[in-house]
């Protein structure tokens, strides 16, 4: 931004953009406990209006392309539904049946492992009885205890957001008919509801605004469409690559996974530490087999990290971690499992007005006073 502002300027812009996000912060405050099915149908049809612009370009007409675009994607859903749910719920039901004695299990497997040390003695002959690591298994037995405790209160916590979450929307039912149709009319209507917002914008801050939502699109843009598209990549992958590992319920661990992943850091740590523990009760003490389970999540990791995130999304977002997990854990306790969804792409905006608020203050006479004094006296200090 080249434009020089005055301070006046400057100021009714900031109040201007203030006024604006304490309104939409409010009405996603006071709506949070319907927003989920919408918040679908919106990104739905913000993913698919590239392809709706696309076909319309080709002779389609706006009302068959979204018609096509939707009944396509339905059916692949719905046939993707059909052959994977009853597999999901087959082994959802057992994990859950079977979870007790997995953790009593994961308790014995912790309380008697024991540290061999043995072989000091056989290639260097060091007398390893003399050698104490301080190790008490009862204390790590009962610290395992402690943090599982611990875990179960998270594990409840975030169940119980989803649930209400849930409810909200009525049911997973409802959820499903209602975000495809506000996908219809979303996208239908699309670039009429961009044009008649652009028409309720000030005229004075019409160009600002164009910029900064062009900024935002393309932000947001790149999250959405970019880590949606490296969740279902790395889903698929998680999936199929424990299924063949022999590891119980890995097709449900590894798509879940990847379901996660749209929220940065925590699909891969769920996906993880359920991977390891579901890994040590099924074939402890057998290292080989564990570590490959571990080795599977390292690799995606790495190619996650080195390969999809930057050629699918990139520096679009262009937030620093620590914001990245401020903003979930600040969305999350605001909004629930909703406000989870939205952190990032609400972030990227948010990044996108600071840096704007940030240029306009180094193009105003607030910043351009003090730093000409400042200027004048590093001069007049160098003569000297």
């Amino acid at each position: 931004m080249g434009e020089h502002l005055t301070t006046k300027t400057l100021r009714r812009q900031a109040l201007f953009w203030l006024g604006a996000i304490v309104v939409f912060g409010i009405f996603l405050f006071i709506f949070r406990s319907v927003l989920l099915p919408f918040l679908a149908g919106f990104v739905l049809a913000y993913f698919l209006d590239p392809v709706a612009d696309y076909l319309e370009r080709k002779g389609m007409s706006r009302v068959w392309a979204t018609v096509t675009i939707l009944l396509v994607f339905l059916i692949v859903f719905l046939l993707a539904l059909a052959i994977i749910v009853p597999v999901l719920a087959s082994q959802a039901i057992d994990f859950a049946g079977n979870l007790p004695s997995y953790l009593t299990r994961l308790r014995e497997v912790i309380s008697s492992a024991k540290i061999d040390i043995s072989w000091l003695n056989t290639f260097f002959g060091i007398d390893t009885s003399a050698l104490n690591f301080g190790f008490d298994m009862q204390k790590i037995t009962d610290s395992f205890d402690s943090y599982l405790e611990e875990g179960f209160g998270v594990v409840k916590t975030v169940v119980q957001g989803i649930w209400n979450s849930g409810q909200a929307a009525m049911s997973i039912v409802s959820l499903l008919v209602v975000a495809p149709v506000v996908a219809f009319y979303m996208l239908l209507d699309w670039d009429k509801m961009i044009a008649k917002i652009d028409g309720w914008i000030p005229r004075d801050h019409v160009s600002t605004v164009r910029v900064i939502a062009r900024d935002m699109n393309e932000a947001v843009a790149g999250f959405i469409r970019g880590q949606g598209t490296v969740s279902l990549i790395l889903g698929i992958f998680y999936a199929i690559s424990l299924t063949i590992a022999g590891l119980n319920f890995g097709l449900l661990i590894g798509l879940l996974t990847g379901v996660l992943s749209f929220i940065p850091y925590v699909g891969s740590a769920i996906g993880l530490i359920l991977s390891i523990g579901v890994a040590l009760v099924q074939f402890w003490p057998d290292y080989i087999q564990i570590g490959i389970i571990a080795a599977i999540f390292f690799a995606g990791q790495f190619f996650e990290g080195n390969f999809l995130q930057p050629k699918m999304v990139g520096d679009s977002v262009g937030l620093h971690p620590v914001w990245l997990m401020f903003a979930l854990f600040a969305f999350g306790s605001l909004f629930g499992f909703t406000g989870m969804l939205i952190a990032v792409p609400a972030a990227a905006a948010v990044g996108v007005l600071v840096r704007f608020a940030l240029s306009a203050y180094l193009n105003s006479d607030l910043y351009r006073t003090e730093n000409t004094s400042g200027a004048i006296e590093t001069k007049a200090e160098t003569e000297e």
